[in-house]
């Protein structure tokens, strides 16, 4: 693709726009991306029964997407993609982060228990994509659409529990659970969301689940379902400490989260190929590679101060390129501007807090609609190989070990426990039984059926 077939550029890569406009703009990135950072600190928060220490850990989600975001802009020496790309809190971990909190809570740890491992782990596994962007070039054989497609899809199939079970109106819900009032106000939500981004307006369609949230809140305080105590006890202030909660490690709890930071440097490497696209820039060649080697090595760095300052690994929004299509607006120097408004939101966790008084039906069906797109990213990537026999049986056994854990979860409750940790989880095991068969069945495996037919 080239960039004609997208808007003209008002403000080219390198171009400097006037303050008012580079503002106007970095509101509309922050905008379409606001939701999507303090989400996972929310749904994890809320799962693992962290309360009070959310809106901090809210907080700390913005004021560290506003320094990585200015990282990824600005790039320092060889960290960064030098595009206007927006970095934020990844969903692609929930899962695992929320199996790791659970496993320490289910050995009696207190929240800063659970935190400091949840934190250590993603500290170390940020190594992995560290090292990992610097021999991006030399993993064809293995990082293929077709494992990247199967993990992506996983990603998503196994946060819908989650997404739905709060659409249904949340965990502790109890007798309530599925209360007809609850699905109504998720429903009103998915609605609002479909509608906004079907209207025809781009600037309805980034902020589609946004404005679903709002007026989802707004209807629902109506039935009472909404507590403005929690915003009377928010903090003004708060001051990033670093590992405030502390540093631990479990090498079992460690292999689904390291796995990962291998999912998330694909899913970086194609949405700053996109960036590059959309922005006028070559998507091959040395500058190309350059940059994309910057930005996953950003996005591994960017994860290490994301667990040093008490938040959750960061990723590039891909949101984002839709803002800059938008706007016509490519400037890296803008995001200078959003990493400046991020910074400021994280300092105050009142901002956080705002979001703790979203009825879990109202969340619900943002996060339904968030969490499926995932899965169905993942399915639009394995669509664009063909489907022979050979990818059917790789996506077959994959997505079968991948499900089959995740619907009878005591299948492996007779495995040594570093096992049970690593293939209890289902995109660990959807992603290592992917690599395993694409390098055990060789390409060739099809001719040879054929042939032999």
């Amino acid at each position: 693709m080239s960039q004609e077939k997208f808007m003209p550029l008002v403000y080219q890569l390198d171009d400097v726009p006037p303050p008012p406009k580079a503002a106007l703009a970095a509101v509309q990135h922050v905008l379409a991306s606001i939701v999507g950072i303090a989400t996972p600190s929310l749904i994890i928060g809320g799962a693992l029964g962290l309360g009070a220490y959310t809106p901090y850990l809210i907080a700390m989600a913005f004021f560290v997407s506003g320094i990585a975001t200015f990282i990824q802009c600005k790039t320092i020496g060889p960290v960064g993609s030098g595009l206007l790309s927006l970095q934020g809190t990844s969903f692609a971990f929930l899962g695992a982060i929320l199996a790791a909190g659970f496993a320490v809570k289910a050995r009696g740890g207190s929240p800063e228990d659970i935190l400091a491992m949840i934190f250590g782990l993603c500290l170390v596994g940020s190594l992995v994509e560290i090292i990992l962007s610097q021999f991006l070039d030399k993993l064809k054989r293995i990082i293929t659409p077709t494992v990247t497609g199967i993990v992506i899809t996983v990603i998503g199939l196994s946060l819908i529990k989650a997404g739905f079970t709060d659409f249904a109106g949340g965990a502790m819900a109890g007798e309530d659970l599925g209360k007809p009032l609850y699905l109504l106000m998720g429903s009103l939500v998915v609605a609002i969301i479909l509608v906004m981004t079907f209207i025809g307006k781009p600037t309805l369609r980034i902020s589609a689940i946004m404005i679903g949230l709002v007026v989802g809140t707004l209807v629902s305080s109506f039935f009472g379902m909404v507590n403005f105590g929690a915003l009377g006890s928010a903090s003004l202030f708060a001051l990033p400490i670093p590992f405030k909660y502390g540093f631990d490690f479990d090498f079992g709890l460690f292999i689904p989260l390291a796995f990962l930071y291998l999912v998330t440097a694909i899913e970086t490497s194609g949405d700053l190929t996109a960036n590059s696209v959309i922005s006028g820039q070559p998507v091959s060649g040395d500058l190309y590679m350059k940059r994309i080697k910057g930005g996953v090595l950003g996005d591994g760095v960017n994860s290490a101060l994301a667990a040093i300052f008490n938040t959750f690994p960061n990723t590039t929004f891909s949101q984002n390129n839709g803002v800059i299509q938008m706007t016509g607006v490519a400037s890296r120097h803008v995001g200078m501007w959003v990493g400046g408004i991020l910074v400021i939101l994280g300092l105050f966790p009142v901002v956080g807090t705002f979001f703790l008084i979203i009825p879990k039906p109202v969340l619900g069906g943002a996060t339904l609609v968030l969490f499926s797109t995932i899965a169905v990213a993942g399915i639009r990537i394995l669509s664009t190989e063909e489907m022979n026999l050979r990818r059917v049986y790789i996506m077959a056994v994959s997505f079968g070990l991948a499900l089959g854990v995740t619907l009878v979860p005591d299948s492996t409750q007779n495995l040594p426990n570093f096992l049970k940790q690593v293939f209890a989880a289902p995109i660990t095991l959807a992603g290592l039984s992917a690599i395993i068969l694409s390098l055990a069945i060789p390409e060739d495996a099809q001719a040879k059926i054929e042939a032999a037919e």
